[in-house]
């Protein structure tokens, strides 16, 4: 006797999130030794490295509002996640080949699970920070906790709609990652995460706020420190815009060159 089991589209949808979520969990885990070390040694030795380049410059180590070292980790944070959304999306498609044999599973699969077990890594990474820069006496603790869990969402959603957008044309045309590699170092320095917007020349300003990034990272600080002052134009409607283009651009292009992304 045999029993049939009807599911709808979303149950099987969740089936194959769960499964995939586990394959990604155990391969970072296997593939390398250091990997997860690695996700909290590298915010540290930045933290370490640039403080000691601030303090060997002799700069004022205090921002408006807010102290230096807890500015520049809750910036650098926000970063992080932004860039691990996207450049693990980027090789999403290609790492899952094998399991777009199976119907069920989609090429988009594979982008937003990698980009969920980035969120959810980076959080912890987060958590652990905070939680050890408040033993060594660093207020870090968030003025606004809701504030600061709502922000920290946005900027994952414009790193996985970003994401989504990339991990197509990452497949179709490889030069992608090294470029978006070399966008990337100019962009840590351009979102304010090392150097407070505020230092730099007004007229500059406008060009700045361009970048999307930039929106985030000041609206997160600003929920972190109660008395930290963001630069004129700072808006998470901007920021907003850009991941609903984003994301719908890469649904359209996923649903374009679906056949192409499984066959390639």
């Amino acid at each position: 006797m045999t029993i049939e089991v009807n599911r709808s589209s979303w149950q099987v949808t969740l089936d194959v999130w769960r499964a995939m979520f586990l394959r990604e969990i155990v391969s970072r885990i296997s593939a390398d030794r250091l990997g997860w070390v690695w996700l909290l040694i590298e915010p540290v030795l930045h933290i370490v490295l640039f403080v000691a380049i601030r303090q060997l410059m002799g700069r004022v180590r205090f921002i408006p509002g807010a102290e230096f070292v807890p500015w520049f980790v809750v910036g650098m944070m926000g970063f992080f996640l932004f860039r691990q959304a996207i450049t693990r999306s980027m090789g999403a498609i290609n790492g899952n080949k094998a399991l777009f044999a199976y119907r069920q599973v989609q090429p988009l699969d594979a982008v937003l699970v990698r980009c969920f077990i980035e969120g959810i890594l980076k959080t912890l990474v987060l958590m652990l920070i905070v939680g050890g820069a408040t033993l060594l006496e660093h207020h870090i603790l968030p003025h606004d906790l809701l504030g600061v869990i709502l922000i920290w969402g946005f900027i994952w959603l414009l790193g996985t709609s970003i994401g989504i957008v990339l991990s197509v044309l990452n497949t179709i045309l490889p030069e992608t990652e090294k470029i978006v590699g070399l966008i990337m170092l100019p962009l840590y320095f351009l979102s304010g995460v090392m150097m407070p917007l505020q230092f730099l020349p007004h007229a500059l300003h406008p060009y700045l706020l361009l970048n999307p990034i930039t929106h985030g990272i000041e609206s997160l600080r600003h929920q972190f420190f109660e008395h930290y002052q963001t630069i004129a134009g700072i808006d998470l409607m901007y920021m907003g815009q850009w991941t609903l283009c984003c994301f719908f651009l890469g649904l359209l292009l996923h649903l374009r060159y679906r056949i192409r992304l499984i066959a390639k």
